[in-house]
Order: C-alpha cells, then structure tokens, then sequence
C-alpha cells in the first residue's frame, strides 16, 4: 500500500489569510499546507479520501491522472470544495463518490446541476453511493467505515487494509476501537497544542494513538497554531510523525 499526503491542513489552510506568525511566514514548504486529504494505492487501485477545495492543485503537482474512487469522510466544505474538480477524471466513465447519506444529500443540495436528469455538458459524471457503518467495497477493495465525533457531529472515517484515516475527531464512540486494531498506520486529527470544541489537540491525538497501538502514526488537518514542523516534530514520540504535504509513505 501506498498513501500520499496530498494536504496536510485544517480548513483554513496554511499560510491563514493575513497572519503574519511564525508559521505562516516560514520558509519551510513542510509549514505549507493545502486541505486535508489522502491518496491511498493498493491492489493497483487508486483511492481518494475527501476532496477538498485545493483538490485540483493537489492533482496537478502530485501528477495524478487516475482515480477509482473518492470516500467523503463528512459535508464540510473543506472536504467536499473538490467535487466539481473531477471532471477530468470522468472523461472514461463515472466516479464513485461514497458518503453517508446526509453527506450525500449535502453534495446534492450543493451542486445540483451535476444530478439532473438533463445535465448541462462537461459537467463532472459522480455515480453518489449512499454508506451507513457496514462494510462495503469501493473498486473492488474491502473499505470498513468508522464513526468519528466531531465534536456533536458524526462523521466516518475509513479502515482500508491496516490502514485507517480518521480526521475532524474529536472523540470516537467506545466501540469503534475494535475497528481500529492491529493497524500498520494510523492517521489522525492534531489541530494544535490548545483546547478546541470539536477538533483534537497534539495531546488529545497522542493519547489515541497509545490506546490504539498503531505501528505508525501520522498527524494531519493542523493548523498554523500547531508550531513549525521543524519544532514540534521533534517533541513527537517514537513511530509518531508529523505529516506534510507531499508526503509519500509505503508499507
């Protein structure tokens, strides 16, 4: 398996806007970061997990030019600002979009010119397959959904193999701990350093990650109040890895 961090950042990205920090005006490309979102390759199979607004930017400089599926982990619109993006994908037929059902409602509301019965050309041809917490398969490959908190919301994240992307938690229900067991590689939410209503903190996603035992870790969706990666990677425990942009881990 192959994964490829294509953003690493939180929904306002970094650089923020306007700011000024340490962080935003680093010269360090690792301190840049798109919206979060994960490529996964495996069974020569390629797998996006959300699609966020940088989605196109994301393709083009990781030159992909193929995908077999996209599974939306919730409707906020730093994972779903991508959608309309994947036109060019569908150029050989539709792309299957998974998400739970107000999830797909949300994509539906949000852009509906793409689900009309007479749909105006060029638009982007989404095949929307509606998803509960049973197992399912996206291209042929075993995908098992994960109940994730974010903060009052539920949201999924996603096992494929010993694999999992769990991002947006604030908590997970007790019993989706058994879903996370035995994992080569775990990604997870880490914000930043202090508290937040409904994203983890460094802490917060430390303490998983020692309940979880994964073999490796990975932190993603941080903001600019993280630190610089140079810093705070160096304050992370063993197997515990401070992820960025571009990235590429196999395993």
């Amino acid at each position: 398996m192959k994964i490829t961090f294509l953003g690493t950042g939180t929904s306002t990205g970094v650089p923020e806007i306007g700011c000024k920090c340490e962080v935003c005006t680093s010269k360090d490309p690792r301190d840049w970061r798109l919206r979060t979102s994960v490529m996964v390759e495996t069974g020569n199979k390629r797998i996006l997990l959300d699609c966020g607004p940088d989605f196109r930017w994301q393709m083009i400089t990781n030159k992909i030019y193929h995908l077999d599926a996209v599974l939306i982990s919730h409707e906020h619109y730093d994972h779903v600002g991508g959608l309309d993006d994947l036109r060019p994908f569908c150029r050989q037929g539709g792309i299957p979009v998974y998400a739970e059902d107000n999830v797909a409602e949300a994509i539906e509301t949000r852009i509906p010119y793409v689900f009309r019965a007479n749909k105006y050309p060029g638009v982007p041809n989404l095949e929307l397959h509606r998803i509960d917490l049973n197992s399912f398969e996206a291209a042929t490959i075993p995908i098992i959904p994960i109940r994730v908190m974010h903060g009052n919301l539920p949201i999924l994240g996603y096992r494929i193999g010993n694999m999992a992307y769990v991002t947006d938690v604030k908590y997970l229900p007790e019993e989706e701990y058994d879903k996370l067991r035995g994992l080569d590689v775990l990604i997870i939410t880490a914000l930043r350093k202090e508290y937040h209503p409904t994203h983890e903190t460094l802490d917060e996603a430390l303490e998983n990650i020692r309940r979880i035992r994964p073999k490796e870790s990975y932190l993603i969706h941080m903001s600019h109040k993280i630190g610089l990666h140079a810093v705070v990677e160096k304050e992370l425990p063993p197997h515990v890895h401070y992820a960025y942009d571009g990235l590429e881990v196999e395993f």
